[in-house]
C-alpha cells in the first residue's frame, strides 16, 4: 500500500511539474513577441559586401533616399566613403584627422558626421565628390560629455538626433537620453529639445536578458513614424513610436549580425543595417526588402 501511494504521490509531482514547464514556456512565447517587425523578415537578408577599407563600417546614410549611392563612414579615419550599392568601388572624401567616428547623416544637401566624443563634423555634401572637402566645420560642445553612436537626420524638417551610448544622466537607469538640433542653411545646429528613450521593458518585450541598454544606432521609418534603434551591445532592435515609447523588441541573431552598428532606409522604405566585419567575415550592409503587411 506504501509502494502504491509513494507512487501516485511521484506521478503527480511529474504532472504538475510537467504543467509548470509548459506554463513557463507558453508565457516565454508570449513575451517573446514577433520574431521581425511588420514588413520586414529579418532571417532573409540581402548581403552587400564591403571593401576592406570598410572593414570597421559604422554608420551608413542615403541622400533623399535613393539607394543606388550609400555613404558610410568607419570608426578610425576621419572619412566619409561614398559607393554603389553592390560594388566595392568606393571614392574617400577626407573631413578630419584619425578618430572614433560613429554616425553619419545627411540632411538638405549637407553630411553630418558624429565623433564618439559629441563633436559633429557638416560641410557640403558635394564635396564628397573631392579627395578633401575644404569647408569642414567642427561643432564642439553642442552635447553634454558622454558617448554617443547614434544619429539621424530628417531631410524635410531639417530636425538632427543624437543618442547617447553611455551618459552620466543615465547611468543606474534602464535608459537612454537624446538630443534634437535644428539643422541651419549655414550647415550649423541649434538645440531644439531632448528625448528619452525608456528601456525598463527591453527584457520582457524581447524575451531574453538583454543588460544595459546601449544604442548604437537610429533611423525613423518615414511610414510608419516609428523609431528604430539598434544596440549593438544588446543585439536588439528596439522598434518605438513617434513618441520615443518602445513598441517592441526583435533579438538580431549572431549568425546574421555579427556586430550592427548603422541602420538607415531608403525611399521605397527598404530597411539596411550596416555590420562590422571580424576575422572572419567582412564589414557589409544587410538590405531587408519591406513588403506591405
Amino acid at each position: 500500500m506504501k509502494n502504491s501511494i509513494a507512487k501516485r504521490y511521484e506521478l503527480l509531482w511529474v504532472a504538475l511539474a510537467f504543467l509548470a514547464t509548459m506554463q513557463l514556456s507558453c508565457a516565454q512565447t508570449k513575451s517573446k513577441g514577433p520574431a521581425s517587425p511588420p514588413g520586414y523578415d529579418l532571417s532573409k537578408p540581402k548581403k552587400y559586401n564591403m571593401p576592406d577599407v570598410l572593414q570597421e563600417i559604422s554608420g551608413i546614410a542615403f541622400d533623399k533616399g535613393d539607394n543606388r549611392i550609400v555613404y558610410a563612414e568607419q570608426d578610425e579615419e576621419g572619412k566619409i566613403f561614398r559607393l554603389p550599392l553592390g560594388s566595392k568601388n568606393e571614392s574617400a572624401t577626407k573631413f578630419a584627422g584619425k578618430g572614433d567616428y560613429e554616425d553619419i547623416a545627411i540632411s538638405q544637401g549637407w553630411a553630418i558626421l558624429l565623433k564618439s566624443n559629441g563633436h559633429l563634423y557638416t560641410f557640403p555634401l558635394s564635396e564628397t565628390q573631392k579627395p578633401e572637402a575644404a569647408n569642414v566645420q567642427k561643432l564642439e560642445n553642442m552635447l553634454p560629455k558622454g558617448e554617443y553612436e547614434g544619429m539621424f537626420a530628417n531631410q524635410s524638417t531639417g530636425d538632427l538626433y543624437v543618442l547617447c551610448k553611455d551618459c552620466k544622466v543615465d547611468r543606474g537607469k534602464k535608459q537612454a537620453s537624446g538630443y534634437i538640433f535644428s539643422l541651419q542653411k549655414n550647415g550649423t545646429v541649434k538645440p531644439k529639445g531632448t528625448f528619452v528613450v525608456d528601456a525598463s521593458q527591453v527584457d520582457k518585450l524581447s524575451g531574453k536578458r538583454k543588460g544595459i541598454f546601449h544604442p548604437s544606432a537610429l533611423a525613423m521609418n518615414l511610414k510608419t513614424n516609428e523609431w528604430y534603434v539598434v544596440s549593438s551591445v544588446n543585439k536588439a532592435l528596439i522598434v518605438t513610436d513617434a513618441n520615443w515609447k518602445i513598441k517592441n523588441v526583435y533579438h538580431l541573431s549572431s549568425n546574421i549580425f555579427n556586430q550592427p552598428e548603422g541602420i538607415a532606409f531608403d525611399k521605397d522604405n527598404n530597411l539596411y543595417i550596416s555590420n562590422e566585419g571580424s576575422e572572419t567575415q567582412q564589414g557589409n550592409i544587410l538590405r531587408f526588402d519591406y513588403k506591405k503587411p
